[in-house]
């Protein structure tokens, strides 16, 4: 990926737990030198202390980009760390759970570039899913570099506007923990049914993580690949007359947890 602007001018993040770690080592696997990038962190890991970085050291006077990464209950007290370099050609990009632009445009200077991003969980294997969408100073040329920093950790998609990242939350950002709760229940219930409880939890995992990747690698949608396992009078019809009852099914229930997380993210985002 071309991080050329960045190489050159310096590249900070702010925050560096779980999220933080694992976009910085997949800049750096990607070219990224270490002598580029400028960690603040208040309790560094073993691991980033041994990547070559400038740690909690003085910044440069105008870096490329600032990646905000602290957990959104630590803002209030990061974000006056870096005032200085806002209402510049500096990059702001927000990977902030709930923290508007409008909130960045306060505190830096409503001519500052902003993007704000929605990771998910998965982003700590490679294997997430990132949304983003920036304010009116946000050139192409930003909303490429945020992506490519992005993609580091997943995919990416663009958004029409911010009002959409309350429901990107709560499809892809709480979405991990839909999906683990249903390996939860999917091995209890195999053992309800008399497996041993490892061997079901064992069959559950594999069988959620399989089927993902197949949706992921398929041509044909969901589903299609539903239809295709689902013999007439068979098994996978018995389990899906329950799952897919219009009234007490996955339609009704996950209709009613996504709007659920939409709503608390819209609350959350008006303080």
């Amino acid at each position: 990926m071309d991080m050329s602007r960045v190489a050159d001018r310096g590249l900070v993040l702010l925050g560096c737990g779980k999220m933080g770690s694992a976009m910085l080592a997949g800049w750096l696997e990607g070219g990224l030198p270490a002598a580029s990038v400028w960690v603040i962190d208040p309790a560094p890991s073993d691991w980033l202390r041994a990547q070559g970085v400038h740690l909690n050291a003085d910044l440069p006077a105008r870096p490329a980009i600032v990646l905000v990464a602290v957990k959104p209950q630590m803002m209030g007290a990061a974000l006056p760390a870096i005032r200085a370099l806002g209402s510049g050609d500096t990059l702001f990009v927000s990977v902030a759970a709930g923290t508007t632009i409008a909130t960045f445009e306060q505190v830096l200077g409503a001519d500052t570039p902003v993007i704000r991003a929605m990771p998910n969980t998965p982003a700590a294997i490679g294997r997430g899913i990132t949304a983003l969408i920036g304010n009116a100073c946000a050139d192409a040329a930003d909303m490429d570099l945020a992506e490519t920093l992005l993609s580091a950790v997943g995919q990416t998609v663009r958004l029409d506007s911010e009002s959409q990242m309350d429901a990107v939350t709560g499809v892809s950002g709480s979405g991990p923990a839909y999906v683990f709760h249903l390996i939860e229940t999917l091995a209890a219930a195999g053992a309800a049914q008399g497996l041993d409880p490892d061997l079901a939890m064992r069959l559950a995992k594999a069988t959620v993580a399989g089927a993902g990747a197949l949706a992921e690698a398929a041509d044909e949608d969901p589903a299609r690949l539903r239809v295709n396992v689902t013999s007439p009078n068979g098994t996978t019809q018995a389990a899906l007359e329950v799952l897919m009852d219009d009234k007490t099914g996955f339609p009704s229930l996950l209709n009613r947890a996504v709007a659920a997380a939409t709503r608390r993210s819209e609350e959350l985002s008006r303080g």
